[in-house]
């Protein structure tokens, strides 16, 4: 076991909140895994490891029940996942130093933070209606976001959901059952990337405990998504939450000014 058993339940008890938090909206909730694994773990390839694990648990429930409800189609997905998976894996093989990793990941979380907050206040003020765009942006859209989603060790949908509610590609719900299916597919070519790197470092108690921990904070989070309650409270909470460990991962982690 690489940390204290106190520690170890702490860190379940905090995975199991952010589950909770993150499927209830479509995620999985790797950007603060990595977060958190950051303050006890030290192997810089056990954090992007164990994070893409537990990401790819919690989506894994996630995409089957918003396919077993009807609010995803696989036509409709393919052009994201089609350009993200490539870009996934080799975002994924790429070794970055260890502060460059955190500088990259403390600005992509205060990024999707603001973008993820901003996104409830124009719920208020938009219309319904989608709209049409061509399919090229589909394309691009998951290239770039799976380049980056491999290169910090998340999914992505972090990233995808607040730019097409923003563009009003689809209703919410499709758009959370799009994320949550883009994390699934990164995930596990993130995975491979890292098998390939030979940077898959797994420990097994610590992955173990933490995987029991997302998988119920998960299924309880989509259940709460799936019942129709307002959403916009937990995106929020969300929203703040991403941000404070964005702060801590920039400083500390990244830029060492803590």
């Amino acid at each position: 076991m690489q940390i204290p058993i106190e520690h170890l339940l702490l860190l379940c008890l905090g995975f199991f909140a952010v589950a909770t938090l993150y499927s209830s909206v479509g995620f999985g909730g790797g950007s603060s895994y990595l977060a958190l694994l950051s303050i006890v773990f030290i192997s810089f390839f056990a954090i992007r490891s164990v994070a893409l694990v537990c990401n790819l648990v919690v989506v894994s429930g996630s995409t089957y029940l918003y396919f077993k409800n009807g609010h995803a189609r696989i036509a409709d997905f393919v052009p994201f996942v089609f350009t993200s998976i490539p870009l996934t894996f080799l975002g994924a093989s790429i070794t970055l130093q260890e502060n460059v990793f955190f500088i990259i990941l403390g600005v992509s979380l205060l990024l999707s933070s603001v973008f993820l907050a901003g996104q409830t206040i124009r719920n208020f003020r938009h219309r319904k209606e989608t709209k049409a765009y061509p399919k090229y942006l589909s394309y691009v859209l998951g290239a770039a976001i799976g380049f980056l989603s491999g290169l910090v060790g998340i999914g992505g949908g972090i990233f995808l959901a607040p730019i097409l509610n923003h563009l009003r590609w689809d209703k919410a719900i499709k758009i959370a059952a799009l994320a949550s299916f883009f994390i699934l597919v990164n995930s596990i070519s993130g995975l491979i990337g890292l098998m390939r790197s030979n940077t898959l470092e797994l420990p097994w108690i610590e992955t173990g405990c933490l995987v029991v921990a997302v998988f119920i904070g998960g299924q309880i989070g989509i259940r709460m998504s799936l019942q129709r309650l307002s959403a916009n409270g937990i995106k929020r909470v969300t929203a703040v939450l991403i941000f404070v460990v964005g702060v801590r991962v920039l400083l500390v982690n990244g830029l060492g000014v803590l």
